[in-house]
């Protein structure tokens, strides 16, 4: 197993990816070390689609600009959502979002260690992807993490190595 350090120091926001073969196993590691987050008295106010299916992932892909269409050679989407009323306020502090971006980080660190590139993503049609994936409207959609494998033989890979 490698150390916090290390995994830390390995994750980047590669966006030259290639597909891989979801397993059910991988979902539930990823979700088992976001559950372990800490959260205002342990609430836990994430939520998380894991979006695996083609049809759905290419529902998800209609959704992203231009910019991000590098995303559509991902096999698994994670769409992170929340709202206000799942989490504490402690004087005029709203804690949803925090707990929501630890736990977040907890799972893109989960993936980099098992050799995934976990890119976090905000450019995308709110509307339609909470429509899509049925995620009800007083949430708050904040970023779909777009999950592949590295490739490294890819023209992006090169350009970015170069950044």
């Amino acid at each position: 197993m490698m150390s916090v350090r290390k995994v830390i120091n390995r994750r980047r926001a590669y966006r030259s990816i290639r597909p891989f073969k979801v397993s059910e196993e991988l979902i539930k590691e990823l979700a088992r070390c976001a559950s372990l987050a800490p959260s205002c008295y342990n609430k836990q106010p994430w939520r998380f689609v894991f979006v695996v299916s083609k049809g759905k992932l290419k529902q998800v892909f209609d959704a992203l600009p231009r910019g991000n269409r590098w995303a559509t050679r991902s096999s698994l989407i994670v769409a992170v959502f929340t709202k206000r009323e799942l989490d504490c306020t402690i004087g005029k502090r709203d804690y949803f979002l925090f707990d929501t971006g630890i736990a977040t980080g907890f799972l893109i660190l989960c993936a980099t260690e098992l050799g995934y590139v976990a890119h976090p993503i905000a450019g995308f049609d709110e509307e339609k992807v909470k429509s899509v994936l049925k995620i009800p409207l007083d949430m708050t959609l904040i970023a779909l993490v777009v999950i592949g494998l590295l490739d490294e033989d890819s023209g992006e890979f090169k350009k970015e190595q170069k950044r």
